[in-house]
């Protein structure tokens, strides 16, 4: 963005006192302009189509459409719009909601006025940024997720069943193989089938190797 160029807010809260609170501050500094207010979801669409602000500064919890759909449909029709999320709210529901749906910040109400203004500079330049609170948060969900073993994963056995096919043995001679019986091996086949969520020996083996799972 240019830097004598004012950044364009549009300020979407369900509250009056919030929306009138915001822009009194927003409007103080020299380089932001509010371009509008809205109090819920459906009006934030309609102003951010007709006013084309830079950044929407965005609540979560609003009646009608509320503040997650309302960036996911703004986002469809203007790309270059970016949020702010300013809620409440920091569950992680929320957070991931809310960034899911294309927030380059989230705040909490209570987050010091210039940790606000640095946010709406930072975003305005392209960059990203979450209040410790949340991004601790955020972490900690990471953190979790890495640990998690997928569904999808497949056994050491199914690997070995898939390696032997991958390399066109037929059933019964992989069950000889690896000591099974040959209705065990179906057995495997159908669960690797069921989890590669493929139809065939063909479409197992193709997937299996452009997954890393097996090596020819």
């Amino acid at each position: 963005m240019e830097s004598n160029r004012k950044i364009k807010i549009l300020i979407v809260d369900d509250h009056l006192v919030v929306r009138e609170g915001l822009s009194a501050m927003l409007s103080r500094k020299s380089n932001i302009e509010v371009v509008g207010e809205a109090e819920n979801g459906s009006q934030a669409i309609e102003k951010a189509d007709k006013l084309g602000p830079d950044i929407v500064l965005m609540d979560l919890r609003m009646p009608e459409v509320d503040g997650v759909e309302a960036m996911q449909r703004i986002k469809h029709e203007h790309p270059e719009i970016n949020f702010i999320v300013l809620t409440t709210y920091n569950n992680d529901e929320y957070i991931f909601k809310g960034i899911e749906a294309g927030a380059r910040a989230y705040l909490l109400k209570d987050t010091p006025r210039e940790e606000l203004f640095r946010a709406i500079d930072a975003v305005s330049r392209g960059e990203s940024l979450i209040e410790p609170a949340v991004a601790g948060r955020v972490l900690d969900k990471l953190v979790e997720l890495s640990h998690q073993t997928p569904a999808t994963e497949l056994s050491r056995r199914e690997i070995e069943v898939l390696e032997l096919i991958a390399k066109g043995t037929g059933n019964k001679l992989i069950a000889d193989t690896l000591s099974i019986s040959e209705s065990t091996v179906k057995t495997h086949i159908q669960s690797i089938f069921q989890k590669l969520e493929v139809n065939d020996r063909t479409e197992a083996v193709t997937k299996a190797l452009s997954k890393g799972i097996i090596r020819l």
